[in-house]
């Protein structure tokens, strides 16, 4: 797996290796906003990703939502109160960047 670098440093893009072969080699993109200071750009960055992504099989605020939900539920205990409390808010951002609030 290798990376073909950054997007004006918001997201980095691998190259996922699926097979021995290259045709069926595709970028991924993958989420680093997820270490910003400010849920709203947190929200942007997600929002940006799920509506570039050609995988998804929802629509683009589920996707994102569950981009968010799957970081949280992972990091599980080990999150900081205060990262926690951000990766909240970026959900509130997310529900108003989609009109779902």
């Amino acid at each position: 797996m290798g990376s073909s670098g950054s997007f004006l440093g918001y997201e980095q893009v691998e190259t996922v290796v699926t097979g021995g072969d290259p045709a069926q080699q595709r970028p991924r993109p993958r989420v680093e906003r997820l270490h910003e200071e400010q849920p709203k750009a947190i929200a942007e960055s997600l929002k940006r990703s799920a509506e570039h992504s050609k995988r998804r099989k929802s629509d683009p605020y589920r996707s994102a939502m569950s981009m968010l939900t799957f970081y949280l539920n992972r990091a599980g205990k080990n999150l900081p109160k205060q990262r926690r409390e951000k990766l909240e808010a970026a959900k509130d951002e997310l529900r108003a960047l989609y009109g779902k609030r």
